[in-house]
Order: C-alpha cells, then sequence, then structure tokens
C-alpha cells in the first residue's frame, strides 16, 4: 500500500495539440507541485486542434511543478529538422505539421526561412531528451532497439521504432514506458508498457501513475 506522502511518477502519453484532454488529465492526477515528477512521453504537436497551446501549458506547468521530463518525440523531431535546417519538408507537413503552423498564425506551406516561432518554444523544442530513467523504468518516446545498451542507442530508433520493439520480449533490464504507436488501450506487457491510446484519433488521453501502475484516462 501506498499512502499520500508517497512520491508520484506520472508519464503521460502522446498528446497531439488536444488540449483540452491535457487540462482535464493534469486536474484529474492533480500532482504535487514538489514531491511527484510528470513525465511527459513526447509528440505534444501535430494533427490536434491546438499544438500551440499544448506547448504553453506544459512551459506553464514547468514553472509551477518542481519535476518535469519532457521527451522529444518524433514530430518534435520533423518539425526542428524542417523549420532549423529545411529538411525533410513534405514529411513534417505530411504528419500534421500544417496543424502545427497554423496554430502558430501561418497558412498555407511557408518556406522554412519564413517560420519564426516564439524564442521559448523553440528553446522548448531543442531541450527535449531521448530518454528518462528511474530505478524501475526507463522512459522513451518510440522504444528500444533490443539488444543494444540504452547510452548505444540511435536517436532516430528512439523516436520511430515499432515492430521490433513492440513484437520483442527482450528483457530491458527495467520495464520501458512508451509511446508514438496508438493503441486502443494500453500495452501492459512484463518488459513494457504503451501509453499511446490515440488521443488525437477521438481515443483516451492516457496516464501511467508510478508506483503500482495505476492508469487514468480522460
Amino acid at each position: 500500500m501506498y499512502d499520500d506522502s508517497t512520491e508520484k511518477i506520472f508519464a503521460i502519453g502522446d498528446i497531439h495539440g488536444c488540449i483540452v484532454k491535457l487540462e482535464r488529465m493534469i486536474s484529474l492526477i492533480d500532482p504535487d507541485e514538489e514531491r511527484d515528477t510528470l513525465v511527459f512521453i513526447g509528440d505534444y504537436i501535430d494533427r490536434g486542434p491546438d499544438p500551440k497551446g499544448v506547448v504553453d501549458f506544459v512551459l506553464d506547468i514547468k514553472k509551477k511543478i518542481k519535476n518535469v521530463i519532457c521527451l522529444l518525440g518524433n514530430h518534435e523531431q520533423m518539425l526542428i529538422d524542417y523549420i532549423c535546417h529545411g529538411r525533410d519538408r513534405e514529411l513534417f507537413l505530411f504528419n500534421g505539421g500544417r496543424t502545427t503552423l497554423a496554430s502558430y498564425g501561418y497558412r498555407g506551406m511557408p518556406d522554412w526561412r519564413e517560420i519564426n516561432l516564439p524564442a521559448s518554444h523553440m528553446e522548448f523544442f531543442q531541450s527535449l531528451l531521448l530518454w528518462h530513467e528511474t530505478e524501475n523504468n526507463i522512459f522513451v518516446h518510440a522504444g528500444l532497439r533490443p539488444g543494444i545498451p540504452l547510452e548505444e542507442q540511435e536517436p532516430e530508433d528512439l523516436n520511430w521504432l515499432r515492430d521490433e520493439f513492440i513484437d520483442s520480449s527482450c528483457d530491458f533490464g527495467k520495464v520501458v514506458v512508451f509511446g508514438h504507436t496508438p493503441m486502443t488501450k494500453p500495452l501492459i506487457q512484463p518488459n513494457k508498457i504503451g501509453i499511446d491510446t490515440g488521443a488525437v484519433y477521438g481515443g483516451f488521453l492516457t496516464c501511467l501513475e508510478f508506483p503500482g501502475q495505476e492508469i487514468h484516462q480522460v
């Protein structure tokens, strides 16, 4: 049994611009501002109604809650690749980039040199972590390649892996908590827990609470 004084970790799955669901989730779990830790699993932007609003909300949370870990999703990486380096324009736009740019006031398909996002948002995107490790868990956006130490994993794999990781029964040393691949319900296996339940597709936004592995959904 865990009492109310126990420090908790709340891992929140892919948000994709679903600001209303995110606001409801934070209200539901009500994390303690000093003791608890929030881990965002990545993919804050693209596809949903208000990507900019989600980033604003997360930045505000970081001011209020002492321990907030924000991971890099493949959608944030696509945004950085395009608006900072002009790479993979079609990949970014095809995967929801138009919605993100529209939320920042851009219409059509602006050239990457014409895009100027708020400095605080660019700092946020460029500060995102590839993984977060605790005593019992590894938190990552997409997954881990089996048989490779965490420190040697390729960033592209951490952000894009699907079947090779999801189908694996490999012991990763700790239970891996991940998002990226939307499912109708959380995937709970001995070596991994998937918490992307398709919030942007009409599914739930899912949060996994430790200790105890309690599931919260809105």
